[in-house]
């Protein structure tokens, strides 16, 4: 019976300590976030991708991180480097989700698509590194299924959870 018990407690303090991690993560992003563009969950994505009429992925990271790994079909527009020259060829009701890391990136690249006319944007909540946590696939530049994310830096690696991150 005590062997049990020592399992349980375990057990009981694991599933805190990953709450815990999630709540910290969902209390560091709505930090970050202005809510200036739509939310949308990585579940969501992950359904709205089987449909018909996907969404088309904007990709809010540098090159380097974007050739690492993204999503698929995600398409690289850049932060630093983005221009609204990159998305002309969309129609501005597409529906459009644009992802980076963790959110902050996707969300200012989405308001400046916003203010441009475009108006079906959302803003991946938790980005890739929130994708991936869930067991979502990654691709390479060979469009192969990757484990590797960049973790854009040491300190916002640490959200990884699942895949190797690389930098």
């Amino acid at each position: 019976m005590p062997k049990i018990s020592v399992f349980c407690f375990f057990l009981l303090i694991s599933f805190a300590s990953a709450q815990a991690q999630n709540s910290s993560y969902d209390v560091m992003l709505k930090t970050l976030y202005k809510n200036t563009v739509k939310i949308l969950s990585v579940s969501d994505l992950q359904k709205e991708m089987t449909q018909v009429n996907k969404p088309i992925l904007l990709d809010a990271r540098e090159s380097k991180e974007y050739n690492v790994s993204h999503l698929q079909g995600g398409r690289w527009v850049g932060y630093d480097d983005f221009s609204l020259t990159s998305v002309k060829n969309i129609p501005k009701n597409a529906p459009i989700v644009v992802y980076c890391s963790v959110g902050y990136r996707s969300e200012r690249i989405g308001e400046k698509l916003q203010k441009a006319g475009y108006t079906n944007v959302r803003n991946l909540y938790g980005g890739i590194f929130e994708w991936i946590n869930a067991g979502y696939p990654v691709y390479d530049n060979g469009q192969k299924a990757s484990t590797k994310v960049h973790g854009y830096s040491a300190s916002w690696g640490v959200w990884v959870k699942k895949g190797e991150v690389v930098y």
